[in-house]
């Protein structure tokens, strides 16, 4: 298929993905990368607390809150 194809296709709202090799796509900056932080005592006992609450792990919540309070300082 000629780009010039494609991308008439994909201006119409057509459904492009037959044309694509998703078993190769990646979301750019999704990659894991491993940081070590030290929190005291207490804050631990309140991210358990909380991830207790959630039903997930601590690492879910301390996820979650960074994404959200990122989201807030970008926005």
């Amino acid at each position: 298929m000629k780009a010039k194809t494609f991308d008439a296709e994909f201006e119409k709202g057509e459904d492009i993905t037959r044309y694509l090799d998703l078993t190769k796509a990646k979301r750019p900056d999704c990659q894991q990368k491993r940081v070590n932080v030290d929190f005291p005592v207490w804050m631990i006992h309140s991210l358990d607390r909380e991830a207790h609450r959630l039903g997930v792990t601590r690492q879910s919540v301390i996820k979650l809150w960074l994404a959200e309070k990122l989201k807030e300082a970008i926005a």
